[in-house]
């Protein structure tokens, strides 16, 4: 494969932040606003495939994003549909969670600056921080993208978030999500959540909390951790094993349960009306509850 300038200035870029810059985490005033930063100042992610050398960038989605950034140069229009998505770094910058394609090409077509919307992640401390102060061992894991989030068009849908929330948070979540939360909540689980996307841990947060719920864990870009994370998301593991005697992972039609208890796993359908979904969920909760205080 042969290696373009711009494929030895990534690699450039991903080796001089080794070693030198850590993730840190923004204030509130930070995350609030979408701001405009340098591209110079935002250094590609050593853990996508945009840096990778078996993959590395695509030339014809860069093409794609300098023809639509030139286009609304001439015409005067907006150049950005919506923010890079990116973390704080120490001692300076930012490192690119999503958004890779769009920077290569304002680079190359001179943008000189271009909007930025700073998140947090959960760090490896941060998980162990959660898991110690939990006095619970037993947790629920969901799938954010799959199971929770569903589409504007989805029928059954929880009302959308009251003023002024609804105008940061676009999402809609499935109906009975906040009445499956707070069960569990009283039921002593940690609530676990996963994304495959890189979403902001406390814009999540506040996001259930406009729906009087509290999620324990979370763990997002799921799908973007590739090689160089494997260590740390083993590690997490590890901490999450050792603390929970049992975790429930609730899909879209099925529940497994896993754990020290059972020695290995149990699987429950979930099937019923699209709409009563958490109904039946809750329902082989309880059966799984009474099925454990039968055996004590």
């Amino acid at each position: 494969m042969v290696k373009t300038e711009f494929d030895e200035f990534v690699a450039k870029e991903v080796n001089a932040q080794k070693g030198v810059s850590i993730p840190v985490h923004a204030g509130a005033l930070e995350r609030l606003l979408v701001r405009k930063v340098a591209c110079s100042n935002l250094h590609p992610n050593a853990d996508d495939e945009f840096t990778f050398d078996e993959v590395g960038p695509s030339y014809r989605i860069i093409g794609d994003y300098e023809k639509k950034f030139r286009d609304a140069m001439q015409k005067g229009q907006e150049l950005f549909d919506e923010p890079l998505i990116v973390e704080k770094l120490r001692p300076s910058g930012y490192l690119i969670l999503n958004g890779h394609h769009r920077w290569a090409a304002a680079m190359r077509v001179g943008i000189k600056k271009v909007p930025v919307k700073i998140v947090n992640q959960a760090t490896e401390s941060d998980i162990k921080k959660i898991l110690e102060n939990s006095k619970h061992d037993k947790r629920v894991a969901l799938d954010l993208d799959e199971v929770i989030y569903r589409p504007g068009n989805y029928p059954y849908l929880e009302k959308a978030l009251g003023f002024p929330r609804n105008l940061k948070f676009k999402q809609r979540i499935r109906l009975g999500t906040p009445a499956l939360f707070y069960y569990l909540s009283k039921k002593g689980y940690d609530i676990w959540v996963y994304a495959h996307e890189y979403y902001s841990i406390d814009d999540i947060r506040s996001f259930f909390k406009g729906y009087s719920v509290y999620v324990d864990g979370i763990i997002t870009g799921i799908s973007k951790k590739q090689e160089a994370d494997l260590e740390s998301a083993k590690r997490v593991e590890k901490m999450i094993s050792n603390k929970y005697l049992e975790t429930i992972h609730i899909d879209n039609d099925m529940i497994l349960v896993t754990g020290k208890k059972t020695g290995g796993f149990e699987e429950y359908e979930l099937k019923g009306p699209e709409e009563e979904w958490a109904k039946t969920a809750i329902t082989i909760l309880e059966e799984i509850e009474k099925k454990e205080n039968n055996k004590e």
